[in-house]
């Protein structure tokens, strides 16, 4: 019998599908001795561990984060939009005496707990529909982050355990985080609170409940009271671009004896603060001073586009005006293949790129800028076509 090319497919599709069962299967007899060695009972591991199913939409998603395969400007204008703004501003009006409460418990200004709020479920209008254990377990038997998952996995039983929920009722995103503000397991055994003073923690259906935990998951990760979380700024056409970039910390005094000033050209303060330069869309786009504050919401999420998105979007809640520059439209954005190509691409050339993940970290960005300089281009870490032109032609030299 002759197979058809699409018959010898399907076969290897099938084989392929059918290994992948077998090592899950395999990985979630670990993570039900994994929950039993953390203290969860035995009846509850037996009864939900051995029927769970691999989520292979989960992997999908895992690989093509928006943070990872969109430009700055198609990010931010998708997530602070004319609609959530205005929606952000009803909320911080009709929750206005609670949240002055949480402000004056946690330290936390209200309107930054209605960003995260609005960016994470869109004020609650989208919670998840994945099932939590299933994606957390498929995650966990993943390579690349198992670690992590594996714990966020035993965490979420933990929490069944704990507040005794409905497992078929716990159901968020693809990355297993919950309710409103989309904790992942362990915050929310660790940081949830009851904000409604109803005895019970409940992030799916209390907002009040959603809206303090984020208060009391900020002040725990160190959130400074009357401090901001960062502002847009102007460069001057001769700022070193090479010290944009978290790992570059002045205090806003050294900043401003730079020539950087505030977005509408006034002098900045000279202060001891502590802040970085950012430009997530290079030297082209808006550039931003960032404080103490803003690596404490990148402890929510670990991109600077979602920081930054965070951050504008409380200060539209509370009037503040758009940029004054906005992102180049026209920018592209790379895939990961051509991340990972241009990581090998600089390493091979002798500039230290880091790890070829396909994933534009400081240490990718770092190189980029060194070789950039060493070229003659404008070291701002971003890049550009310019910048992947030059590289191209040094590689082929």
């Amino acid at each position: 019998m002759r197979f058809r090319p699409t018959n010898v497919l399907l076969v290897l599709l099938l084989a392929a599908t059918a290994s992948a069962d077998d090592e899950f299967a395999v990985c979630l007899a670990g993570l039900q001795q994994q929950a039993l060695d953390a203290g969860v009972a035995e009846p509850l591991v037996m009864a939900l561990v051995p029927g769970l199913e691999r989520q292979a939409r989960v992997l999908e998603l895992d690989r093509q984060q928006p943070e990872f395969v969109q430009t700055f400007a198609q990010y931010l204008d998708a997530r602070v939009t004319p609609a959530r703004i205005e929606r952000g501003r009803v909320l911080y009006r009709q929750h206005r005496d609670f949240l002055r409460q949480l402000t004056r418990e946690y330290g936390v200004p209200g309107q930054y707990l209605i960003a995260f709020w609005g960016l994470e479920t869109n004020f609650g209008s989208y919670l998840g529909r994945m099932p939590t254990l299933d994606s957390l377990a498929t995650l966990a038997c993943d390579a690349r982050r198992s670690e992590f998952f594996s714990a966020e996995f035993i965490a979420a039983l933990q929490l069944l355990q704990r507040e005794e929920l409905d497992p078929a009722q716990m159901r968020g995103s693809w990355a297993g985080a919950v309710g409103h503000t989309q904790f992942m397991p362990t915050s929310y055994l660790r940081y949830a609170v009851d904000g409604d003073g109803d005895g019970t923690v409940d992030l799916w259906r209390s907002e009040q409940d959603a809206l303090a935990s984020g208060a009391n998951l900020l002040r725990q990760l160190g959130w400074q009271p009357d401090l901001r979380w960062g502002r847009e700024v102007q460069l001057q056409r001769d700022f070193p671009f090479e010290l944009a970039g978290p790992a570059t910390r002045k205090p806003q005094a050294e900043w401003a004896q730079l020539g950087v000033r505030r977005a509408d050209g006034a002098a900045l303060d000279e202060t001891d603060e502590q802040a970085s330069v950012l430009l997530p869309a290079g030297y082209a786009g808006p550039a931003f001073l960032v404080y103490d504050n803003f690596d404490v919401i990148m402890h929510w999420n670990r991109s600077e586009s979602y920081g930054i998105s965070v951050g504008h979007l409380a200060d539209r809640i509370t009037g503040e005006a758009g940029l004054r520059r906005p992102p180049p439209a026209n920018q592209q954005p790379l895939s990961r293949q051509e991340i990972e190509a241009l990581q090998t691409q600089l390493n091979r050339l002798g500039f230290a790129a880091g790890d070829e993940d396909g994933l534009l970290g400081p240490a990718t960005r770092a190189a980029l800028a060194t070789f950039q300089r060493n070229n003659g281009l404008v070291a701002d870490g971003y890049p550009d076509r310019d910048s992947l032109e030059k590289i191209q032609q040094t590689r082929d030299q």
